[in-house]
């Protein structure tokens, strides 16, 4: 079978078919994966859209960079550690391969939480409020998810189990994983699957849930009663997608008979319920509630950026205008304004008067 052959995805009733490579480029030696592209650019598309709106949170952008790069490094260890964690007999005999992220294995929930513990902590000494940030990381997190799940579909992996759906998709790839793993499948998750049959696109139905769901958190975001609120409607939202799109899968991670992210996506329904109402309860005992956005504090620090910024956009021109003045050029300082020019005109004419006059005289 040829490479091409091998990779080609097709939706039979659909009658569209085509080849999908996990392998991008090559550069210097170095494959590049998709897989690792889309990541990157769901992470460059929440970071963006997030910064877009820091001021609005009342976040210092300039305080909170290194939160999300921290956060950032956290949610790659988490999620990778998470992963080998629970898929331990494919990588004790071969530890090398627990750096192998290229080739895809990054849990989402061991993501959340490294990100969650690397952000708080470097929140904490760069005197970040954590509430409101997540806030943003909860959409910026829906944003990621949403382009980050392709990866999965260029991997030919994230599938479920057989459907007649019209969508239902499958490759030489993808029965050839069902082909080798239908045992362990019916035996752990007690699904029939026959590898000549479309499956579940899976990776497909969560990227449009999470689209769904930044779309109702932005609009819902000028609304939010608490700082925190969009973070946990976020961990509710993306829990219940994830509660039944599990269920169809057959690769999921199991201990026992039991789907780890599906049991995960549950807890965090029922807590972030809890902690919504909870919230909303005391706010109403308490009577008006004021976020952050709003404290002396926040409008402090974004001030204190904001002259920074300024003072060195300035200190920049300045050392323009040297260049420049190094060069033979007048500096900005030695050129005459528009109202100079006209006042020098004007008194060289009424020297030029003056002289005329003298001269009659």
């Amino acid at each position: 079978m040829s490479s091409a052959e091998w990779n080609t995805i097709s939706f039979p009733k659909l009658n569209i078919e085509f080849p999908v490579y996990s392998n991008a480029f090559t550069i210097f030696g170095i494959t590049i994966k998709w897989y690792g592209i889309m990541i990157m650019l769901g992470l460059v598309l929440a970071v963006i859209y997030c910064f877009r709106r820091m001021k609005k949170f009342g976040i210092d952008d300039d305080r909170a960079n290194d939160v999300l790069f921290f956060g950032f490094i956290g949610a790659v260890i988490g999620a990778r550690l998470y992963y080998v964690f629970m898929s331990w007999d494919n990588y004790k005999n071969d530890l090398s391969e627990i750096f192998a992220i290229r080739d895809g294995g990054l849990a989402i929930y061991g993501g959340i939480i490294g990100a969650l513990l690397f952000g708080a902590i470097t929140a904490k000494i760069r005197k970040v409020r954590l509430l409101p940030l997540l806030d943003l990381t909860g959409m910026g997190f829906l944003i990621g998810q949403a382009v980050g799940r392709w990866g999965n579909f260029f991997n030919h992996e994230c599938f479920g189990c057989n459907t007649t759906l019209p969508w239902g998709m499958t490759s030489p790839r993808i029965q050839a994983e069902l082909s080798a793993n239908a045992y362990s499948i019916s035996e752990l998750t007690g699904m029939t699957v026959d590898p000549s049959l479309p499956v579940h696109p899976c990776f497909l139905y969560e990227s449009l849930w999470c689209i769904l769901g930044f779309i109702l958190l932005h609009l819902y975001s000028k609304r939010r009663k608490f700082d925190g609120e969009l973070f946990f409607m976020y961990i509710g939202w993306y829990g219940l997608g994830r509660m039944f799109i599990e269920g169809l899968r057959t690769d999921s991670l199991m201990v026992g008979h039991l789907r780890i992210s599906q049991l995960v996506a549950g807890i965090c329904v029922i807590v972030s319920i809890v902690c919504i109402l909870s919230m909303r309860h005391k706010i109403k005992m308490d009577g008006e509630y004021v976020f952050y956005k709003d404290t002396e504090e926040s409008k402090q620090l974004i001030a204190e950026t904001e002259e920074k910024y300024k003072a060195a956009e300035e200190k920049k021109a300045a050392k323009k205008a040297e260049k420049q003045y190094q060069k033979g050029e007048l500096r900005p300082e030695d050129k005459l304004t528009d109202e100079e020019d006209d006042e020098n005109s004007e008194s060289i004419n009424n020297d030029e008067e003056d002289i005329k006059d003298g001269e009659n005289n």
